[in-house]
């Protein structure tokens, strides 16, 4: 069943609270643990108001940040030829190799 923003809005305010609870923090602390003002950290998880940085931030101080990647994924390559192209620029550049200079001959 699909969620409405606000019901989604709702479900993650609730999950922040009951992650911070099972970690035995007050909203204090984990405003202070996190870098979050605690007015705003009462507001994410009473409301599920703030920003996307103070949303980030709790994640890290919760210990939740390794799935915030997977929110928006990279759309599926229409192509073999475009996912070539996508590999080939985000694969690591190669290192330059360096040409041994022969020293002159006298």
């Amino acid at each position: 069943m699909l969620k409405t923003p606000i019901e989604l809005q709702r479900e993650l305010a609730q999950s922040l609270r009951a992650r911070r609870i099972a970690q035995g923090w007050s909203q204090q602390e984990a405003s202070v643990r996190s870098g979050v003002p605690h007015r705003t950290w009462r507001r994410l998880e009473s409301e599920g108001e703030g920003s996307i940085r103070h949303l980030i931030q709790a994640a890290f101080a919760l210990h939740c940040e390794a799935n915030l990647a997977l929110l928006f994924p990279a759309p599926a390559a229409a192509s073999l030829d475009e996912l070539l192209r996508r590999q080939a620029q985000t694969a690591a550049p190669r290192p330059r190799r360096r040409i041994a200079r022969r020293k002159p001959t006298l």
